[in-house]
C-alpha cells in the first residue's frame, strides 16, 4: 500500500478486538498549507502537534455509525491556545492551531504546548443531537491523553499510538469492545498480547513503513482481517452562505456600524484560507432581513 492517505480497519478473527491504521500526507500538506488568514508558518512542534490531531480524529471518526462530525478540540494557558481537529464520517479532515507570537517551542510536550486546560471531543450527527465528551489535559502526549478520554467517557479500553513528521502523520489504535464474540478471557488475553506486540512499534515505522507492512511485522502470529482501505482527504466545510450567517450572527448594530464605517468586508476562513467578500450591497441586504 502506497503514503496515499487513507485509514486501515484490521479485525482480529474470534476476539472482540478491532483496529485502525491511519496515513496522512496529501491532506497534511494542504491543511498546513491554508494556516488560517495570516499565512504563517507554524513552529515544527505545532506542525507535529496538529499532524498527531489530524491522525488521531482520523482514527476515531471510524467508529461513527451515522453521516456526522467528529472533532478534537482541547485549550489551555500555554503557549498554544488552541488545537482543533475534524473528520467527517466520509474522510474529510481539516485543522488548525492558534499559538502566541515571539514565544520558544523547545519541548513538545503537552503539558508545556497547551498548559493546564481540557480536551473536548465532539460527536455531531447530520441528524440528532451532539454528544460531547470532556476530559482534563493529563499526559505527556496527545495519545495518553485521547486514552484518558476513552477510559474515563466510553468505558472501552483503548491504546493510541500516534506520530507526525515530514509533512506526513500516522497513527494506530487498538480498542477492545464488548464481549461478543469471545469469552472475557479469551479476550483479556487476546488484549495483553496485542498491546504487548504494539508497544514494540517505533514512531519512524509507523511513518515510513507501508501500512501492510506495519501490521504483517507487529501482528505476524496472529493476522488480522483487512477490509478495504478508505480514502482520506483535506476537505474545508466554510462556504458564502456560512459567512454570511456569521455576519448575521453580530446583529442588526454590528452591521450598521460596520456598513457606515467600512461599507465592505471580508471573512476568512481559518481552516483553508479562503475569503468571502461582502460590499455594501450585500451589508445593506442582510440589514433589509427580518
Amino acid at each position: 500500500m502506497s503514503h496515499s492517505d487513507f485509514k486501515q480497519r484490521f479485525l482480529f478473527p474470534d476476539s472482540d478486538i478491532r483496529g485502525e491504521l491511519v496515513r496522512l500526507e496529501d491532506s497534511l500538506t494542504a491543511i498546513q498549507g491554508g494556516r488560517g488568514p495570516a499565512g504563517t508558518t507554524w513552529p515544527m512542534v505545532v506542525q507535529g502537534l496538529v499532524g498527531e490531531a489530524v491522525a488521531a480524529v482520523a482514527l476515531l471518526a471510524g467508529t461513527l455509525k451515522f453521516e456526522g462530525r467528529l472533532s478534537l478540540q482541547a485549550q489551555g494557558n500555554g503557549p498554544v491556545s488552541l488545537l482543533l481537529a475534524e473528520c467527517s464520517h466520509d474522510g474529510q479532515l481539516r485543522a488548525l492551531a492558534r499559538h502566541g507570537e515571539g514565544l520558544a517551542f523547545d519541548r513538545a510536550d503537552i503539558g508545556t504546548l497547551l498548559g493546564g486546560g481540557t480536551m473536548v471531543i465532539t460527536i455531531a450527527p447530520e441528524r440528532g443531537r451532539q454528544y460531547q465528551g470532556i476530559v482534563p489535559l493529563e499526559g505527556e502526549t496527545l495519545a495518553a491523553c485521547l486514552e484518558g478520554y476513552f477510559q474515563y467517557s466510553e468505558q472501552l479500553p483503548t491504546r493510541l499510538w500516534l506520530a507526525a513528521g515530514n509533512g506526513r502523520a500516522a497513527g494506530l489504535m487498538l480498542q477492545r469492545l464488548p464481549d461478543q464474540v469471545a469469552t472475557r478471557d479469551a479476550n483479556n488475553a487476546m488484549w495483553q498480547h496485542l498491546e504487548t506486540l504494539a508497544d514494540t512499534l517505533r514512531m519512524e515505522e509507523l511513518l515510513d513503513l507501508d501500512a501492510d507492512t506495519v501490521l504483517r511485522r507487529l501482528f505476524h502470529e496472529t493476522p488480522p482481517r483487512l477490509p478495504e482501505p478508505r480514502p482520506l482527504r483535506f476537505g474545508c466545510t466554510c462556504s458564502r452562505e456560512r459567512s454570511r450567517n456569521a455576519l448575521l450572527s453580530l446583529g442588526t448594530a454590528e452591521l450598521q456600524r460596520i456598513l457606515d464605517e467600512d461599507r465592505e468586508t471580508t471573512l476568512t476562513c481559518d481552516f483553508c484560507g479562503a475569503s468571502e467578500h461582502f460590499d455594501a450591497v450585500d451589508l445593506a441586504a442582510m440589514l433589509r432581513e427580518p
